[in-house]
């Protein structure tokens, strides 16, 4: 296990402040969603130079990872973060009552359909990619319930826009600080009563043990936490991601990680999920690499 630099680790805040969900709300809800869009395609020029970390962190992911020429590079720094603009106005909107102007499509395998009908709780590991939001209601068809484990800084800006809109969420939220085990019981309680506990494996904070694993062909760091979880706690593990497939159209992909369970060698086996997992989470950045919102130095 290798310690971490500062550089390799995210500063606790995501891109897009409450200033920001709250003006597309207006714009949604005055204007429409095609108006936000719009308005969208302007403002991301903004980031580009007066975002110089989350630039740089996007730029060496097209150059080094991606080996995109400088040209290319250029589109793929608007493209992405157009692509979050995206995710964010969407999921304001189905947050808004407006799922009904999305098409969803769901890949479920069986194996998959299985554990999220079975009574016992379930572990759902996703990614800061795509747009995972606008499927948390997908999952109220299953009659369980969704806790997600948020960081507490971010839940507190979601929570206050929730209560200015005077909207309730689809999910509950366990906020947590930046370690994960800061709230271990209540996680642990959750899935005691059956219900889903979703959580992000591809953010390292600096209170966070990591490991270091090949991802897109070089090494980077991630964090074990939800992965000595997943081990210790012996639940079903499910990996999930929400792919912006066209225009108001998403791809939902489920997978079973095929090491789920409880083994004697929870070293081992916590590393052998966290593996399971950067494999499923690397198909899908290969299908929209512009879909992946990691802004810090990833890469070792």
């Amino acid at each position: 296990m290798k310690k971490e630099s500062s550089r390799n680790e995210w500063s606790g805040k995501s891109r897009g402040g409450a200033l920001g969900y709250l003006s597309f709300v207006y714009i949604i809800k005055t204007f429409g969603l095609t108006a936000a869009y719009a308005l969208l395609s302007i403002v991301v020029i903004y980031f580009i130079p007066f975002a110089p970390k989350a630039t740089s962190s996007v730029w060496y992911f097209s150059r080094k990872i991606l080996g995109n020429s400088r040209f290319d590079s250029l589109i793929f720094l608007y493209k992405n973060y157009f692509s979050l603009g995206v995710a964010l106005i969407d999921k304001t909107a189905v947050a808004s009552g407006k799922a009904d102007e999305f098409r969803f499509e769901f890949n479920e395998p069986e194996e998959v359909k299985k554990i999220l009908n079975d009574k016992r709780g379930a572990i759902i590991i996703g990614a800061h990619f795509g747009n995972w939001e606008v499927g948390a209601p997908f999952f109220d068809k299953y009659g369980k319930d969704m806790r997600v484990v948020m960081v507490d800084a971010e839940y507190q800006k979601i929570k206050m826009i929730l209560e200015r809109e005077k909207r309730v969420d689809t999910f509950k939220v366990i906020p947590i600080s930046e370690d994960i085990f800061s709230n271990i019981f209540e996680i642990r309680d959750a899935l005691a009563d059956g219900a889903y506990v979703a959580i992000q494996g591809d953010r390292l904070t600096s209170s966070a043990k990591n490991e270091t694993v090949k991802f897109m062909g070089a090494d980077a760091q991630f964090p074990l936490g939800p992965f000595i979880m997943a081990a210790r706690f012996g639940f079903p593990v499910v990996f999930y991601y929400a792919v912006r497939t066209g225009f108001k159209h998403y791809s939902f992909h489920f997978s079973l990680c095929p090491v789920s369970g409880v083994s004697s060698q929870k070293r081992v086996f916590e590393k052998q999920i966290l593996e399971e997992y950067v494999k499923s989470l690397e198909k899908v950045v290969k299908i929209a690499p512009e879909q992946w919102y990691n802004y810090y130095k990833f890469w070792i």
